[in-house]
């Protein structure tokens, strides 16, 4: 068979790839904290027909003649770049102005995402729109730590110290270090917990996992985890969510590219089709 025939029918695959990247891109262009996906190619083997000779004394050295054998995805890549702001004046949508990633707990699972529409559950826990557990450090009536990653709750049964006989919580909110401040019925105010954020050595290398969340991979390097604003991890912002970060003219653009590439390995194929028909057609 034709080496052409091969070589156009890798060329399909790999566009209509890149079209499936570039259509799931656009799908999302309104998705919360979603990062967009774009695809990189490279050839595949050359096959060796005459190999390279060097100089000698009668006679100029000659180079390689190979003929390539297609086209191959060598990585679809993620796009981490920071997404566009919109106000929503939910006290519960958070926003990491920055690096990093927000830490939540799906069952037994440890997941981490960008997109902050979080909300309290009726349990008083902070939750995703999934229902995984947005995690933090519980803070004591200093303001430091009191042990490990836990649920970030603003049920006062939580709380260390526990607060006095008939205080209540009036109001809270989220400050720019992520800390969960509550204000009492008695006139003072109190951070009772605060976010945890987490940092990779290779972000890229996280996987997917559906609702705009990813999880470590061998890759990824394992999570760094602390709070907003230490080393590379950002801060946060209280009432705005980070929307997706696709741009729809340069996806518009991939769309035409993968049509044009398409085209171009259909009409390789077609060709080499048309010279076996004639390879056939020479005893007649």
């Amino acid at each position: 068979m034709l080496r052409s025939l091969f070589a156009g029918i890798s060329g399909l695959r790999v566009n209509q790839t890149m079209l499936d990247v570039t259509g799931n891109n656009i799908a999302n262009a309104n998705t919360v904290g979603f990062k967009s996906s774009g695809t990189v190619f490279q050839n595949t083997l050359s096959q060796m027909l005459t190999g390279a000779s060097g100089a000698s004394a009668t006679q100029g050295g000659t180079n390689p003649v190979q003929i390539g054998l297609g086209v191959q995805l060598a990585v679809v890549t993620s796009n981490l770049g920071q997404g566009s702001a919109q106000l929503t004046g939910r006290t519960t949508d958070l926003m990491l102005q920055g690096d990093g990633m927000f830490v939540t707990q799906n069952g037994n699972e440890q997941l981490y995402t960008r997109a902050g529409a979080f909300t309290f559950d009726s349990a008083g826990t902070l939750v995703t729109p999934s229902g995984a557990r947005v995690q933090g450090y519980a803070l004591d009536a200093t303001g430091a730590p009191t042990g490990g990653l836990t649920d970030i709750s603003i049920d006062p049964a939580s709380f260390t110290p526990a607060l006095g006989a008939g205080v209540e919580i009036t109001s809270f909110s989220f400050s720019n270090d992520g800390k969960l401040r509550v204000n009492l019925s008695d006139g003072t105010r109190r951070d009772v917990a605060q976010l945890a954020v987490a940092d990779f050595t290779n972000p890229n290398g996280l996987e997917r996992v559906g609702d705009s969340s990813f999880r470590e991979s061998a890759n990824s390097g394992t999570a760094q985890i602390d709070v907003p604003g230490t080393g590379r991890r950002g801060t946060v912002t209280a009432g705005a969510l980070e929307m997706s970060n696709v741009d729809l003219a340069a996806e518009f653009t991939n769309l035409i590219l993968a049509q044009r590439g398409f085209q171009a390995s259909s009409r390789v194929i077609t060709t080499s089709d048309q010279v076996l028909e004639d390879l056939v057609n020479i005893k007649r």
